[in-house]
């Protein structure tokens, strides 16, 4: 079972003692970032916070009471292995506090509304300082090993996320999913079998939970969201190449996982409104909010 920390109280401003920005890691870190699935983008303008759950698929180790039982400033345990590859819950700058107190190696992500993110306990940033992430993409590596860098306080491998609204209070990220509740919107093509932005952040934090996706949850499907589609469709019968270009092939898999979602159709690899239907029917299922 993992242990943790006392109590994750680490700074929540962009320096730490008498670290610096200067002193913060810089440029040369992006490229993990973007290796890994990170994004640079030029910042959009403001919008409501809007964030998701990056770490459904991890087991709560000490939730937020816990935290607040044991004199923290509040916080949710995630546990999972060092190296676990850290997306942002929503777009944003990043700034990384490095030795953050008992949070040490902590990153922060400013939205655009004026909340943040923080993840601490890293054992490696994943882009400097300023770089705009968008939804999704990847800005670390979890840590926490005792005793290791940037573990801080931590005694056990797992990652400690709270939410810090624009007037500085921390808040419980899990209450404000989604821009209040609710984590991923369910997808309507349930509904009227039409594929949609929606339906596809569904797959990808499906598919990132499930098959190794790190880029961003954005609802536009590309090479790296149909490649880890390829990887997941293995189990349903796929034989053809990962190349994140889907065919028939691909398509006549998705379908057997829909028939196992209702879907009573031919599998003939030619998706069509019932097949959407089944496989949005999987992807509307709780685990991949």
């Amino acid at each position: 079972m993992c242990e943790h920390h006392a109590d994750d109280n680490g700074r929540t401003g962009e320096q730490s003692g008498s670290l610096s920005r200067r002193t913060l890691l810089r440029g040369s870190a992006a490229t993990l970032g973007l290796a890994a699935g990170g994004s640079l983008f030029t910042a959009p303008s403001a919008h409501a916070i809007d964030l998701y759950n990056p770490f459904a698929g991890y087991p709560v180790t000490s939730g937020w009471q816990d935290h607040l039982n044991r004199g923290s400033l509040g916080g949710i345990d995630f546990a999972m292995g060092v190296g676990t590859a850290l997306p942002a819950a929503d777009a944003g700058t990043v700034t990384n506090i490095p030795n953050n107190g008992t949070g040490g190696h902590t990153v922060t992500i400013t939205h655009s509304d004026g909340y943040r993110t923080q993840y601490m306990h890293l054992s490696q940033f994943g882009l400097a300082n300023g770089t705009w992430v968008a939804k999704g993409g990847i800005v670390g590596l979890s840590g926490g090993a005792a005793g290791a860098p940037g573990s801080g306080s931590s005694t056990g491998p797992h990652v400690h996320w709270h939410l810090i609204t624009p007037g500085g209070v921390r808040v419980n990220p899990l209450e404000h999913l989604g821009g209040g509740g609710g984590g991923l919107p369910k997808s309507s093509t349930e509904q009227d079998g039409v594929p949609g932005p929606v339906m596809w952040k569904r797959a990808q934090n499906w598919l990132r939970i499930e098959s190794g996706y790190t880029g961003p949850i954005d609802g536009v499907p590309g090479p790296n969201t149909y490649a880890a589609l390829q990887r997941n469709m293995r189990a349903w019968g796929y034989t053809g190449p990962v190349d994140g270009d889907p065919g028939p092939n691909t398509w006549a898999a998705v379908q057997r996982l829909a028939a196992a979602h209702g879907y009573t159709g031919p599998i003939d690899g030619e998706m069509g409104p019932n097949s959407w239907r089944g496989f949005a029917r999987f992807l509307n299922q709780d685990r991949w909010n």
